[in-house]
């Protein structure tokens, strides 16, 4: 079966960056290039995977999961995970919240992307640990 991969951006950079990492023989990759024509995509043809950056125009990226959310809690559409690509590490807190697959933070590498793709199609997780807080060793007198 060929995994099929819906990429939600408005930046033709983002989409080449993250198309370059998991494209291969066998994969199908689609495009929606603003947040509202997401779920139109989904219910016209369900994807394995979507993989949402943070700010997309007028429906950002934890816009589209919520929305995926509602719609699969309904019946509406298939339960679909959802990487969402992050600007700033603050926002995992925002991801924590909205129970997504997984997620990556930018600037964005095609070995993370690669992983983080084959965990989530593989049924798993994957929380990007790059610019996590280093716990401090606090001596106290």
């Amino acid at each position: 079966m060929m995994p099929e991969l819906l990429i939600a951006t408005d930046s033709p950079a983002v989409f080449e960056e993250v198309s370059s990492a998991v494209e291969e023989p066998g994969v199908v990759l689609r495009w929606a290039r603003s947040g509202r024509a997401v779920l139109p995509a989904l219910m016209e043809r369900p994807a394995d995977l979507v993989i949402t950056d943070l700010q997309i125009g007028s429906m950002g990226g934890f816009a589209v999961v919520m929305d995926l959310a509602l719609e699969a809690g309904g019946g509406r559409l298939p339960t679909i995970p959802a990487l969402v690509l992050l600007d700033r590490r603050a926002d995992v807190f925002l991801c924590k919240r909205t129970g997504v697959a997984g997620w990556l933070l930018k600037p964005l590498d095609s070995l993370r992307i690669s992983d983080a793709v084959q965990a989530l199609l593989a049924g798993g997780t994957f929380y990007d640990g790059t610019f996590s807080p280093v716990p401090a060793d606090v001596q106290l007198a």
